[in-house]
């Protein structure tokens, strides 16, 4: 989806987004922003994440040993961790 098609499903104008904008700079401040987008950048990455997991989940063949399984599960989860600090 891209912003565009966003922007129109909400039938946001330039003049809204400006005074959305505003409001959100004079409520949070210059510097709790950034950190307001980090945490939302980890949520939409884990949400992802999460999705991806699912979708590995379905298409696993029924006959992969679960030894496998659980070694890239491991594997899966150290890379979440190392991604995330």
């Amino acid at each position: 989806m891209t912003l565009n098609s966003i922007l129109l499903l909400f039938n946001l104008g330039t003049g809204e987004i400006v005074l959305i904008a505003l409001v959100v700079l004079l409520l949070f401040g210059g510097r709790k922003i950034p950190e307001l987008m980090k945490g939302l950048g980890k949520g939409v990455r884990g949400f992802k994440e999460g999705l991806n997991d699912v979708k590995d989940e379905i298409n696993r063949p029924l006959n992969e040993p679960d030894e496998l399984n659980a070694k890239k599960e491991a594997e899966r989860r150290e890379q979440k961790e190392n991604r995330l600090k």
